[in-house]
């Protein structure tokens, strides 16, 4: 049932969610922790494919969970023409539809943006793809390795003089995510005064390009080419993870000041008159020595001394955290960044929460669980003013067949 409080600005936006995986769920999560309302439809039998995806607790995904909490389930088949009936006056109820499947896919199924306008003329039509709804990549299949590896992210990460990796996050497609809720919601904006839907094609690769800020540019101004630099910024000097006694820790001086108060804080005073590190272009230029000389000067004590001093003196550090470090971290955990969700299968799951901080809207402890397959159906059917029909039960491990 639609919410009668508000859980954020976006309260009463009412979104139809045709996604699966991560991009587009991603996408309607934020919108959901915005406080609209998701309603995802779902393929009968089987859902969305992160259903299956693990890690698992009590046989269900955790993963699946994570970004779909909150969200009500209705299993339709888009083939059927009962269903086609429920979806249409679901879309003439709703704010925004969103879909990620390959392009040409809605067209097949009969809700192409042309009749998506006509039939539902205020209805914002927000589409994700790997390559966007034109081109010449329109037709390729995308997932997130594919468009880090293709949009030159991976050519830019890994270990300096080694070769490119992938991110550890899927980047290309949470970016796309967030890139698509950010549309949506300017969308929503104009809507108030011109009481019309706007469709929005957004493209994974697009999404990373902007995301390649600096190292795109300077290829474009000067035509170097940036290779993997490991921890190390391509520019900025010294940026870096540094060894001390006992672990590594992560140093920022992003200009003169900081460096002079870097230099007093590991006892080398004179490097503020060393003509090798006078200036920004000047520790660039000697970033390998001044690496060496900073991990020479850490090395007479432990990371946690280190941390100490550096801190007290105004030099941005930060130890090397590790996913059970950011759990327990305190700043974190104060800023409410934890929720609980407690879910009929898999019991109380800790998740992390949402980054929005507006004023008017408390931050919540705790979350609603991800739907079960269909398990909207009595609600969303009675809504609609039509007679109740069984829940449409999920198929556990069931094959991945086409969508629809």
């Amino acid at each position: 049932m639609p919410e009668p409080h508000p859980r954020g600005p976006l309260h009463g936006v009412r979104v139809l969610d045709l996604t699966r995986v991560l991009a587009g769920p991603f996408c309607t999560l934020l919108l959901w922790e915005l406080g609209a309302e998701v309603i995802k439809i779902e393929r009968p039998g089987h859902g969305d494919d992160t259903r299956l995806f693990p890690p698992y607790q009590n046989g269900e995904s955790v993963y699946f969970a994570s970004v779909n909490r909150g969200k009500r389930s209705l299993a339709l088949d888009l083939n059927a023409a009962d269903d086609r009936a429920t979806f249409e006056a679901l879309a003439a109820q709703a704010d925004v539809l969103v879909e990620n499947f390959r392009p040409g896919t809605m067209e097949k199924l009969g809700y192409g943006a042309d009749v998506i306008a006509q039939k539902f003329p205020a209805l914002i039509f927000a589409r994700i793809s790997g390559f966007g709804q034109t081109g010449p990549y329109r037709d390729r299949p995308a997932y997130d390795l594919i468009v880090q590896a293709l949009g030159g992210m991976m050519s830019i990460n890994g270990p300096e003089g080694g070769p490119g990796v992938r991110l550890g996050i899927s980047l290309a497609d949470t970016g796309a995510g967030m890139f698509t809720a950010m549309a949506i919601m300017a969308a929503l904006y104009e809507r108030r005064a011109s009481g019309k839907g706007r469709v929005i094609d957004m493209a994974m690769y697009d999404c990373q390009t902007m995301l390649l800020e600096a190292s795109l540019v300077r290829y474009l101004a000067t035509g170097e080419t940036q290779a993997p630099t490991g921890s190390r910024h391509p520019v900025i000097t010294p940026f870096d993870v540094f060894q001390t006694q006992d672990a590594r820790i992560a140093i920022a001086c992003a200009n003169d000041d900081l460096f002079q108060k870097l230099s007093d804080a590991i006892d080398r005073p004179a490097w503020k008159t060393d003509d090798r590190y006078a200036g920004v272009f000047a520790r660039y230029a000697n970033h390998a020595a001044l690496k060496h000389d900073i991990e020479l000067a850490l090395a007479g004590k432990p990371a946690a001394e280190w941390l100490r001093l550096l801190e007290t003196a105004g030099v941005p550090c930060a130890p090397i955290h590790d996913m059970a470090d950011v759990a327990a971290d305190p700043q974190l955990n104060a800023r409410g960044m934890f929720v609980e969700v407690n879910d009929p299968e898999m019991g109380v799951l800790k998740m992390p929460g949402a980054a929005f901080n507006i004023s008017g809207y408390p931050r919540d402890p705790t979350r609603p669980p991800a739907p079960n397959l269909d398990e909207a159906r009595a609600d969303v059917l009675r809504q609609l003013g039509r007679a109740p029909e069984p829940q449409r039960e999920r198929v556990k491990g069931a094959p991945r067949d086409p969508i629809w």
